[in-house]
């Protein structure tokens, strides 16, 4: 079982030193990821009076791609996860781009979880359609494996266009796990033929989508063992708590310690130190 932490984005501040040591005490403790949320721009509350979304404009969110290509540098082995990068609302061969140099600098620790969120906000102030995101997410998914894998490709798309051209450097292994984020039905099916892993949401029919996404594997040809399951849970989880969802397929998991109090940066380490104890018999 793997077992990560997720970065506090929203609320470790904006000194370097203490994303630093976050992820460096993450890493001496043995947890195997350090998973970080995306969120561009956020939305100004007091012209939108029915806004419905978690964050506005006053969540502090450092760019996953770039946060972990500063901490390449700071840690070893921790596994580097995005969870989820918006993949629609951006440039397909800049994210290639973007996710191979981390993938280098960091000696091929990067997971590159995608979605394709929730935000018009973000959709239109970076110039993409929010309306076919999903659809368009596939073929996404498909040009990026291409430019990780061959030093020149061709590839001529409903939305995208590349003549004989390509990455340098590549990623370490020619390839990025590539694991998505959501639960609609058509993320199910989704996962199941395309997908290296997914973050599905805590929920009382997981069971049972689980076995749906194992069922679309064994359809398209995949063997279901080789798609990962990671739930975020809250840092204070039990370990019964870890097991049930274990019983229910999901391979790993996240801790997460926003919204529950704490006061600072040393109080997240700290939260992160004392599941660690109580989880013993995950490590």
């Amino acid at each position: 079982m793997k077992i990560g932490v997720v970065f506090p984005q929203t609320e470790i501040g904006s000194d370097p030193a203490a994303a630093a040591a976050y992820a460096t005490t993450a890493e001496s403790l043995g947890y195997s990821h350090l998973l970080a949320y995306d969120h561009v721009l956020g939305a100004n509350t007091a012209s939108r009076p029915d806004w419905q979304g978690p964050y506005t404009m006053n969540s502090m969110f450092q760019e996953p791609l770039v946060l972990f290509s500063y901490l390449a540098g700071l840690t070893k082995s921790i596994e580097l996860v995005t969870g989820v990068i918006i993949l629609p609302q951006r440039q397909t061969a800049l994210v290639a781009k973007q996710a191979a140099c981390v993938d280098v600098l960091s000696g091929g620790r990067l997971r590159l979880g995608v979605g394709t969120g929730w935000n018009e906000v973000e959709y239109e102030a970076l110039g993409e359609n929010f309306k076919n995101r999903g659809r368009r997410s596939e073929e996404q998914i498909d040009l990026l494996r291409r430019l990780w894998k061959d030093e020149a490709i061709s590839f001529d798309g409903e939305w995208h266009k590349v003549t004989d051209a390509g990455l340098n450097p590549l990623p370490a292994k020619r390839h990025i796990p590539i694991w998505l984020g959501g639960l609609a039905p058509a993320v199910i099916d989704r996962v199941g033929r395309i997908a290296d892993g997914w973050f599905p949401f805590v929920n009382k029919n997981l069971a049972s989508q689980i076995k749906q996404v194992h069922e679309v594997a064994k359809t398209a040809g995949r063997n279901p063992a080789d798609i990962g399951i990671e739930c975020i849970v809250p840092v204070d989880s039990d370990v019964d708590f870890l097991k049930s969802l274990q019983d229910q397929g999901v391979t790993q998991f996240a801790l997460v310690t926003m919204n529950i109090g704490l006061k600072d940066p040393q109080a997240h380490i700290d939260a992160i130190k004392k599941a660690r104890e109580t989880m013993e018999g995950f490590f």
